[in-house]
């Protein structure tokens, strides 16, 4: 009988392992370093107040051509040290992004990011903005802002940490309501289940549940989770934005967008991030399962 009892708390303790060994899944890995080693960058424009959309000309009527990929102008994307550590600068001085080299599918991106003190046109009286945007695929430019790639975008913009955009023709699914007196979309995990971006006939807009930004000056945690199409946008610890079935319209077919590369946005505002670091989901970790049930 001891034997068998010792057989059996024996394999307990194998499964045990098994299971946490499965719910760690790989480790992290750092995504910054003091020479962006593992991004690319792209600009556009230093975008004036005013800005319709359309690619800006100058006073001749003749197209201005973008800064374009991996030409640093004005030093828009600088690594500082921090404690001996690497940091991100983003001046927003010119519209753009960083984008990563690796394309991911199945993960879960972690990273901390903190407001600097300058704007810039056109948002010199708007709060202060960035964004990550995932599943990233094509090339960049060819949106509004004619700056960022096909994707769908975890909002970082003053009060609103963690709303959702659709980035050209992305859509994806989203548990909503519209609170009283509100012309805006908000997540609502009781709410109904709408169709957001591209083609759907609802906007390519919606708020994150609730506010959990930090005070100005001190640096937040920010959590994406991204797993077959699914993701979820997490603040400082808490979960804001549950969404599903990411996908985009490819001429007249709708595709799944569910791999791609990520990009941090360069847009009117000084910002930084650091401790970004990655790692590969096999399942989707079981505590946020409820989030998509």
């Amino acid at each position: 009988m001891r034997i068998a009892a010792a057989v059996a708390v024996a394999i307990a303790a194998i499964g045990t392992l098994s299971l946490k060994s499965g719910r760690e899944e790989t480790s992290w890995t750092s995504l910054l370093d003091k020479d962006l080693s593992q991004w690319e960058m792209y600009l556009s424009y230093a975008h004036k107040t005013g800005y319709n959309g359309e690619i800006p000309m100058d006073e001749n009527g003749d197209t201005i051509q973008p800064v374009g990929y991996n030409k640093n102008e004005r030093n828009v994307f600088t690594v500082l040290e921090e404690n001996g550590d690497p940091v991100l600068k983003i001046s927003g001085e010119i519209y753009g992004c960083v984008f990563t080299r690796q394309e991911y599918e199945n993960y879960h991106l972690k990273l901390k990011v903190r407001w600097g003190t300058k704007k810039w046109e056109p948002r010199l009286n708007d709060p202060m903005d960035s964004g990550i945007l995932y599943y990233s695929q094509g090339e960049c430019g060819h949106d509004y802002w004619r700056s960022w790639m096909l994707s769908q975008e975890f909002q970082i913009m003053e009060e609103s940490f963690g709303d959702y955009w659709s980035q050209m023709t992305s859509m994806i699914d989203i548990q909503a309501s519209r609170p009283q007196g509100s012309e805006n979309f908000r997540y609502d995990p009781y709410g109904t289940r709408i169709s957001f971006g591209f083609n759907t006939g609802n906007p390519g807009y919606c708020q994150r549940s609730s506010d959990y930004e930090n005070p100005a000056g001190e640096w937040n945690s920010v959590e994406l989770i991204c797993f077959e199409g699914r993701s979820l946008h997490i603040v400082n610890g808490h979960v804001v934005m549950a969404l599903s079935n990411s996908r985009y319209l490819d001429g007249n077919v709708t595709r799944p967008l569910i791999k791609g590369k990520i990009q941090l946005q360069s847009e009117a505002a000084e910002v930084f991030y650091k401790d970004i670091m990655i790692r590969e989901l096999k399942t989707l970790p079981p505590e946020f399962n409820s989030y998509f049930n």
